[in-house]
């Protein structure tokens, strides 16, 4: 257990961040009933999880991270999550084969509720509320009543979020994810788009090659592995009387394990080395993502990265870098060379998203996609000058046909982000921009294993 930490150790600290509930005593109600729920995931699953990150560290395998900037409690369906998942399945199946190695499958999903905010305040004309932060604390609507912090929601998050999982579970355990079903996971209005050939393509060849292993005897029915996959929950640690209720010990190990999800992470936000969210971050098992943003030094990140994990434990830190596309190259590489300097064990992602939203001439928020594909193969180009391996990414998507990106293959325009700008927060990338991210990845992949093999001949 880390020295001098409790689950509420927080407490104690300055926050940021966290809403000021008028209610105390309906809070405290809350978070009472919420600490006597039963976990919803895991402390095994987390450990399995912080297993396959070592893996990454090391080049061995590769983490795809991505989901809803902001779950609500509007969009709840089966069908959403069906969705999700089926383009979960397809990138990791065009990773996959371009990296030759396993894809650490985890998603923005089963808690991704709470958002940080730039401004406390949301000003239309002349009235001034308190600003949205995501449906466990507050609804959207702009009038006084729904901007209140409710504590009620906390539990409407969880009884969302085990609603979800089971869901997951069914889907990643009950045969969906089967690799003999690789065409049917085709999201319909996705068949005519330019990547829906690139990826039957690469479904031809594994369905060739699944017809060839169960004529010598090697079938689905007998290897689970081929009709099963590990997929993992994630959101970020930001409401922390929420993640404190959540956090049980494990009978096995004697740990502290945030229940919530199997991996939390710490925003650009909130990354104060003082502050609540670190030191509730610190105490928790669980793998742990740290945001890394324009303002952080190599003095700085080197001192979280030794709150975070001191025993500098394989599979514990993922560092997401969220430049943006015109600040990664002069922003990331003096990151990396104070991490290999000093000989710490961390998994780098890129975060595409975050340090490219402008607001377009339309008035919406949205990410060029163009900007987001750069800073994805800046990131790739930077670790490989560095001698580094580039170990995952981290994305905002969903697996419908929204219109909140501009670009693509599909040449969205600001003059189409209102015919389904569907998000309660940040835009996200529908499922076509989300193929076409994961084919540019996959080249880069290659690319990537082109160098190791002359390295290897060298």
């Amino acid at each position: 257990m880390a020295d001098n930490w409790s689950p509420e150790s927080w407490r104690s600290k300055p926050y940021v961040q966290i809403p000021d509930y008028p209610d105390k005593e309906a809070l405290a109600v809350a978070e009472s009933r919420l600490a006597s729920f039963p976990p919803l995931v895991f402390a095994g699953e987390a450990r399995a999880l912080k297993q396959s990150l070592a893996t990454v560290s090391t080049g061995e395998a590769f983490l795809l991270q991505g989901g809803d900037c902001a779950e609500s409690f509007a969009e709840h369906g089966a069908d959403n999550i069906r969705d999700f998942f089926r383009l979960f399945l397809q990138m990791s199946v065009i990773l996959t084969f371009a990296a030759a190695k396993p894809v650490v499958k985890v998603g923005r999903i089963a808690g991704q509720f709470a958002k940080p905010r730039s401004s406390d305040f949301e000003k239309k004309g002349d009235v001034s509320l308190p600003s949205y932060r995501g449906d466990i604390v507050n609804a959207t609507e702009f009038d006084e009543a729904s901007r209140v912090p409710d504590p009620e929601r906390q539990i409407m998050a969880y009884r969302q979020s085990a609603a979800t999982l089971n869901l997951l579970r069914a889907f990643a355990q009950g045969g969906y994810a089967n690799l003999e079903h690789v065409h049917e996971w085709m999201l319909d209005f996705v068949e005519n788009s330019p990547q829906s050939e690139r990826y039957n393509q690469i479904a031809d060849r594994l369905t060739e090659t699944l017809r060839f292993m169960k004529a010598i005897g090697f079938s689905a029915d007998e290897y689970p592995r081929l009709r099963e996959t590990d997929f993992y929950t994630s959101h970020e640690a930001l409401l922390l009387g929420y993640e404190q209720a959540m956090t049980r010990i494990d009978s096995t190990s004697g740990d502290y394990y945030d229940t919530s999800g199997h991996m939390l992470w710490i925003g650009d936000r909130t990354r104060q080395p003082d502050h609540a969210h670190v030191e509730f971050c610190r105490g928790i098992k669980n793998p742990i993502g740290l945001k890394c943003g324009p303002t952080t030094t190599p003095e700085g990140l080197l001192e979280l990265v030794d709150i975070l994990n001191p025993t500098n434990e394989a599979g514990r830190l993922t560092l997401i870098a969220r430049f943006g596309a015109d600040k990664v190259g002069e922003h990331l590489p003096q990151l990396i060379r104070a991490i290999e300097k000093e000989g710490r064990n961390v998994v780098w992602s890129c975060d595409p998203m975050h340090g490219n939203t402008i607001t377009s001439s339309t008035g919406y928020k949205t990410r060029p996609f163009d900007r987001v594909m750069k800073e994805v193969q800046q990131f790739f180009m930077i670790h490989q000058a560095e001698g580094t391996y580039p170990g995952g990414v981290h994305f905002e998507m969903t697996g419908k046909d929204v219109t909140e990106c501009t670009g693509g293959a599909r040449a969205l325009s600001d003059d189409d982000l209102g015919d389904r700008y569907h998000t309660h927060c940040d835009p996200r990338l529908n499922a076509t921009q989300s193929l076409e991210l994961a084919f540019m990845i996959a080249e880069l992949l290659q690319q990537g294993r082109g160098s190791e093999r002359q390295k290897v001949a060298v």
